[in-house]
């Protein structure tokens, strides 16, 4: 529609651009809930866990390694997708090319480390509260990050193929902002439940 028959106007621009908004709105609402088990549990630890947080018997993970290392990753990632997008306004497609390619690169290492660090978790989704809202917070988080990979690489790819212009490249500006989403969330994660949640 928006490449070949020219149907994104300004007028359905602005209209995809309020869509993809309210959908953003809507994921951080889904890690809102999140959020809110992992901080009913820990601010107000009940007996049954110890009266501690985090729960007795449970040895969490240092924040200072992976963790540290994956927020260094995924923020530069931003960087690198702010470089593609700026490249693409100012008409420069192979810096655009490469700003997008080094940001897929860097979340393909992400979600590699990711998975390094569930393999060596000393506690599993099934070990309390603990457990399941570390792991289904940084899960569903992980999963954005592929989704988000997915969603550039499809950029790429139009990159490739000149589908885009200084005007029409409302794509790769959703793609992007899901991008900054996911980082943003990451950032949430990294300081409440690696670092203060593990302390």
């Amino acid at each position: 529609e928006a490449t070949f028959e020219g149907h994104h106007t300004s007028p359905v621009q602005v209209g995809l651009r309020y869509g993809m908004i309210l959908f953003i709105v809507s994921e951080v609402m889904f890690f809102a809930a999140f959020f809110w088990a992992f901080f009913h549990s820990s601010l107000a630890p009940t007996i049954e866990i110890g009266a501690v947080w985090p729960p007795k018997g449970i040895q969490v993970l240092n924040p200072w390694e992976i963790p540290f290392l994956n927020t260094i990753i995924l923020l530069s990632s931003g960087a690198s997708v702010t470089w593609a997008h700026h490249a693409i306004l100012a008409g420069n497609r192979q810096q655009a090319i490469n700003g997008l390619a080094v940001t897929i690169i860097l979340a393909v290492i992400f979600t590699g480390f990711q998975a390094l660090e569930y393999l060596e978790a000393p506690f599993t989704i099934s070990d309390g509260i603990y457990g399941s809202t570390f792991y289904m917070s940084t899960g569903f988080h992980g999963f954005h990050v592929i989704v988000g990979t997915l969603f550039l690489a499809v950029c790429l790819y139009r990159l490739f193929q000149y589908h885009f212009t200084k005007q029409h490249h409302f794509g790769f500006e959703a793609a992007a902002w899901y991008w900054h989403m996911v980082d943003v969330i990451w950032l949430f994660l990294f300081v409440c439940v690696y670092y203060w949640g593990g302390t």
